[in-house]
């Protein structure tokens, strides 16, 4: 069980790591922009999701047989009898919270649907095997080519990763689409959150921030409305432009640095950055009972961002605190670095700083040495 935001709060930043959950309160996140104030859809007194998340946590602890581990990481593992550890993870897109209908296409959005869950089955070192998909949909969406053409973009993608469907659901709502999305992949040797030690290093793949410079485009531009069997062409927008609002709505999960990591025994603990570098790498580091220093100029921020007409951002706390980048976070022993490729399939990675024993996150930037503190999304403020 997991919170996985569109866009996180890109405010200040300060962290203890010892603290149990984010501050998310001091400035508003592009998806409460979207829905309104989280504040609005408080479902219990003095409670965020990260709260709820961990009483469910305590409520649930009682030991299973062959469960590994339950609420609290990317996936649940369930350890079955062949030896092989079945990883499980369900996430949910609802609209007007997690996308715009007139935004994306019905394939984008089948396509995303996937890939998020194949993220968190990457983040455990894990091939992904089945799927189930669930849909609520309204009336008026039924009487179109909608749902065809957004399976069109998830059998794309399940195809592509080597995903079976298996099951699933739809029913009807009033007014808004609601997407399920339930993924199960198999393991010999899974890659949890709580591995990380002090000395160990920080390394993550691809690039950060273009997911969130893409929806700020996409809120600040003005857009055509999306067309089901052409691409998505936002107006006014450069080349770079569109392929960073592609970034947003298409993310690609980094199946091959995950298998890799697993299958060569590299990772000591990984994460899938679906919340943001830095509340991503406060779960890992909350997780594994560790703190961190980060390099600001060794993390990669997105060269389309520099290229694109976005202005007035700073590209560094959109790599921090933006979310919906789907790259992997993970840590590697000192001896094991000689031994890291630096890419696969196109894709790199790259060591952004070093696991501390003093349980505290911290950002060097500009020779200055700055507290760093998770930026973000929380559905429910706990106020």
């Amino acid at each position: 069980m997991k919170s996985r935001g569109v866009a996180k709060a890109l405010g200040a930043n300060g962290f203890d790591a010892s603290q149990e959950s984010p501050r998310a309160d001091e400035s508003e996140s592009l998806r409460e922009k979207l829905s309104g104030p989280a504040s609005k859809h408080v479902a219990g007194k003095g409670r965020s999701e990260f709260d709820l998340i961990a009483r469910l946590r305590r409520i649930a602890a009682t030991a299973k047989p062959r469960l590994v581990i339950g609420i609290g990481d990317d996936a649940a593992l369930v350890r079955e009898r062949t030896g092989q550890t079945l990883a499980i993870t369900a996430d949910m897109l609802v609209e007007e919270i997690d996308f715009r209908r007139q935004w994306t296409t019905a394939r984008d959005l089948g396509h995303k649907a996937l890939a998020v869950s194949l993220s968190d089955i990457a983040a455990m070192g894990a091939r992904p095997r089945w799927a189930l998909i669930s849909l609520g949909v309204p009336q008026e969406i039924w009487r179109t080519d909608f749902l065809d053409d957004f399976y069109r973009g998830w059998f794309a993608l399940a195809r592509a990763s080597g995903v079976a469907l298996i099951g699933g659901d739809i029913s009807r709502t009033p007014e808004r689409i609601v997407i399920d999305s339930v993924v199960l992949g198999e393991t010999r040797r899974a890659i949890m959150r709580s591995g990380a030690r002090p000395g160990d290093l920080l390394f993550v793949t691809g690039a950060l921030g273009g997911a969130a410079a893409g929806l700020h485009l996409l809120m600040t531009n003005g857009v055509e409305e999306a067309h089901e069997n052409a691409s998505f062409r936002p107006r006014r927008t450069s080349r770079a432009d569109r392929r960073l609002i592609r970034r947003h709505l298409r993310p690609e999960p980094r199946l091959s640095w995950g298998n890799y990591l697993t299958e060569k025994k590299l990772a000591t603990a990984m994460i899938d950055l679906s919340d943001g570098l830095s509340s991503d790498l406060a779960h890992l580091c909350r997780e594994s009972g560790v703190g961190a220093i980060i390099n600001a100029e060794a993390i990669p921020i997105d060269p389309l961002i520099a290229k694109s007409s976005l202005r007035g951002e700073d590209p560094l706390r959109l790599a921090l605190d933006g979310g919906e980048d789907f790259e992997l976070l993970f840590t590697v022993r000192p001896r094991d670095i000689r031994r890291l490729p630096r890419e696969l399939d196109g894709v790199r990675a790259v060591c952004i700083g070093e696991v501390t024993a003093r349980r505290r996150l911290v950002l060097v930037r500009d020779g200055h040495t700055l507290p760093l503190r998770p930026g973000g999304f929380v559905h429910f403020h706990s106020r």
